[in-house]
Parts: C-alpha cells; structure tokens; sequence
C-alpha cells in the first residue's frame, strides 16, 4: 500500500484563526491537486505561538458545529488531515492539540504533555499538560501523534510503539536555536537526528511537519522531515520559507524491515514494566 504524504511548513498570524483558516484551505487545495491522502500541519497552526493571553480567546472545538473545524471536516471527506489548535474541554482547561480528520470525523485527539518552561518557553504558565498517549486506527493502519516537547522525551515515542503506531506524526512550532558556523542551526540538526533515530529505532515511518517564520522575537525555521522504517531519510523540506513537502510512503517497507530487523518482536515490555516498577516504588 502507498501513502501519499503532504507536510505543510507555513506561517500563522498570531491569534488570527480565520487568516490561518483561509491559509489551511488554500494548502489543503493545493495537496488535493497532488492527489495528496494524508495532508500534516504544524503545532498550533490555526492560532500562532506565542498567544499567552489569548490564549482562551482562540480556542475551538474539533466538532461539526464548530466555525472553524467544520470547514476542515468537510475538506476531510478527500483527504485526512492532522491541524493544530487550542482545544478547550468540558471545564474550560486549555490544551495544546492536534486533531486527526478523515472522512468527516475526529479520529483522534492529542492533548501536549509535555509542557516547556526553560529558556524562552513559558507553555505551562497558560496550558493544561496532556495526560494520555493513544495510538488510534487509520485507513492507513495505525498512527501516533507527538507535539514538539513531547518527542524531546523517549517515551512517549517508544509508547506509540508498543501500542502499535507505525506511523507517527511530529508537528512542531519549534523556535530556531544554536548558532554555529555549520549550515544548520543546532536545534534543527537535533530534530532531524533523534527524528531518524526514532524511526530507526522503532522500525516505523516518522513525519515531522514544522512552522516558519517570526513572532514576537521567535524565528521558526521549518525543514519537515519524512524517515523510512530504516532511519533512511525520504523527503526534507527547505528551512526559512513556506512550503508544501510531498512524499510518498511504501507501507510494505514496515513488513520487509520488521522481517529484517526484529526489534519489535524482541522488545521485553514486562521487563520494562518490572523495572519501572522497581524505580517508581523507591519514591
């Protein structure tokens, strides 16, 4: 089975939901003339970054009486879609979230967990932590997805694993960091690294779909990334402009890798769980 994959590196306007809407669908537009199945957005792509305090005022609920998220549901009955946002639940907390579409429904929702308070990041100040990580079933088989902090921790890629995710989908707003004279900034060089070394590691495809441009003092660089089930790199966006990256993914690669490279088979989660265990328990 081959999966044609879209990922969108694009610029929001900062609290703006129908501008970042409008730019949505002209994308979503553009991936349906590629025959495009699976169209991926950066973290918080309808709303910006740095909201703060409007925090409240721009979130939406991934529902069809939604203003906004009726239009994406519409436009998932052609293609599914992964679109980042602030979700907002029954007891007005406010999440981080991406939110799957296929066929006119929510398959999934991921709540961030993990929430950055170091150097420039200031999330958990106005966002609620995620408490879950659910791999869910696809017209593709079955998929995870990260936002940005969440992948700089192991676990929660090596969860979507064991339960099953061969496919995992990374959206970042990721700020650019780490001057040096090489070619790359240093935080770049480091996701596209430990994105490789997942999908090496865990045998399975790896998508990472990444913002560009500034806000407030922030540059945000792009560069998305797709990685075989052999840590072999498929497609790289270009860095520092908006882009639609395509590539298409050969699902048989999982069977022929997995044959090779037993990993999954091998993997001792009842040792791991005993283990943890024994760490938890000493407080």
């Amino acid at each position: 089975m081959k999966l044609n994959l879209a990922l969108a590196q694009i610029n929001t306007k900062l609290g703006d939901v129908d501008s970042n809407l409008a730019k949505h669908l002209d994308y979503i537009k553009q991936a349906k003339e590629q025959k495009t199945d699976l169209l991926v957005f950066p973290e918080l792509s309808l709303t910006g970054y740095v909201l703060q305090d409007l925090v409240a005022s721009v979130a939406h609920k991934p529902t069809d009486d939604d203003p906004v998220f009726k239009h994406l549901l519409k436009e998932s009955h052609d293609l599914d879609l992964v679109v980042g946002f602030v979700d907002e639940d029954s007891r007005h907390r406010f999440y981080i979230a991406s939110a799957y579409l296929s066929g006119g429904k929510v398959m999934h929702v991921h709540h961030k967990i993990y929430l950055p308070t170091y150097g420039l990041f200031d999330e958990g100040r106005f966002f609620a932590w995620g408490d879950s990580i659910r791999a869910f079933d696809t017209r593709f088989g079955r998929v995870g997805m990260l936002i940005c902090e969440d992948f700089w921790h192991a676990s929660p890629p090596y969860l979507l694993w064991l339960d099953g995710a061969d496919i995992m989908i990374f959206s970042s707003a990721s700020p650019g960091r780490g001057l040096n004279d090489k070619e790359k900034l240093e935080s770049a060089r480091w996701v596209e690294r430990v994105t490789k070394a997942y999908a090496s590691m865990f045998t399975s495809f790896v998508a990472h779909a990444n913002r560009v441009g500034y806000e407030d003092g922030l540059h945000f660089w792009g560069g998305a990334t797709l990685f075989d089930p052999n840590g072999e790199e498929i497609a790289i966006g270009p860095y520092n402009e908006e882009a639609l990256t395509f590539a298409q993914m050969d699902l048989n690669q999982l069977r022929r890798t997995r044959a090779r490279l037993p990993l999954l088979r091998d993997e001792r989660t009842s040792l791991v769980q005993k283990e943890l265990d024994r760490i938890l328990s000493r407080g």
